[in-house]
């Protein structure tokens, strides 16, 4: 007669269930970690692209500009350059340096595959724009995370100031997209913002997009505020919600 042995093994289901309780628990208490983390490494990742390339891994460096065109147009006067002499470019500076007349990169679709030379240094896998957004957002996070550790526990700005965060960042992108389109020069030779400054910059300050110009600064500045705008409201929000409540079981013991 044989003696049925009971197994101490628990059924897929309680140790499925038991593993998400785990994982839940510990994205509440770590989610701000968890998040920095991820978002540091999608920030960074732009500028090891120029590095691989600087390096002679063009293979991981041109992944990454593929997989980082999904996110930015990349046109190389609206990125910056690391390893060059200069940090950013003209299109007139990018045609020579492309060894093609300025008229066959007008097109945008063709502007945005150049990604430098050793002679004249690799762009950033995003532009400028995108550095400032993204990159603003994980900064404002890492301040969040630091003032919470602190015991500081903030409350999510009001909705109307959120989307007034958003609004300069969608009219500078708007009007570069207008430009673009229909090949016109308003955000090219920016002579309406001439105007209203009374001429008190100088010309290079004003025309195209090399950094330091107004079209520069414009899309720096909007970034920055649409990434405050983002921590500011949201960061408290997913707080709230991914905190752990007052008497919550630990799992983990």
């Amino acid at each position: 007669m044989s003696l049925n042995r009971e197994s101490s093994a628990l059924p897929p289901t309680v140790t499925a269930r038991t593993l998400a309780d785990k994982i839940t628990y510990l994205f509440e208490h770590h989610w701000l970690a968890v998040f920095n983390s991820s978002w540091g490494l999608f920030v960074t990742l732009p500028f090891i692209a120029p590095l691989c390339m600087t390096l002679g891994l063009t293979i991981p460096g041109r992944i990454l500009y593929f997989i980082y065109n999904f996110f930015c147009h990349q046109l190389p006067e609206r990125s910056w350059f690391l390893f060059g002499p200069q940090f950013s470019y003209t299109k007139v500076e990018i045609a020579t340096a492309w060894g093609r007349p300025l008229e066959a990169i007008s097109n945008e679709i063709v502007r945005r595959q150049f990604i430098g030379t050793p002679e004249i240094g690799w762009k950033v896998a995003w532009s400028d724009r995108m550095v400032a957004m993204y990159g603003s957002i994980f900064i404002f996070g890492l301040i969040y995370a630091l003032l919470r550790q602190a015991g500081f526990k903030m409350q999510p700005i009001h909705w109307a100031w959120f989307l007034l965060a958003l609004v300069p960042m969608g009219l500078d992108g708007t009007s570069h997209l207008i430009n673009d389109l229909f090949r016109l020069t308003f955000r090219d030779t920016n002579d309406w913002a001439a105007m209203l400054t009374m001429h008190m910059f100088s010309d290079n300050f004003y025309h195209g997009d090399m950094f330091g110009s107004l079209n520069s600064v414009l899309r720096l500045f909007t970034g920055v505020i649409f990434g405050l705008g983002v921590v500011g409201f949201l960061w408290p929000i997913m707080d709230e919600e991914f905190s752990p409540q007052i008497g919550a079981r630990n799992p983990m013991s």
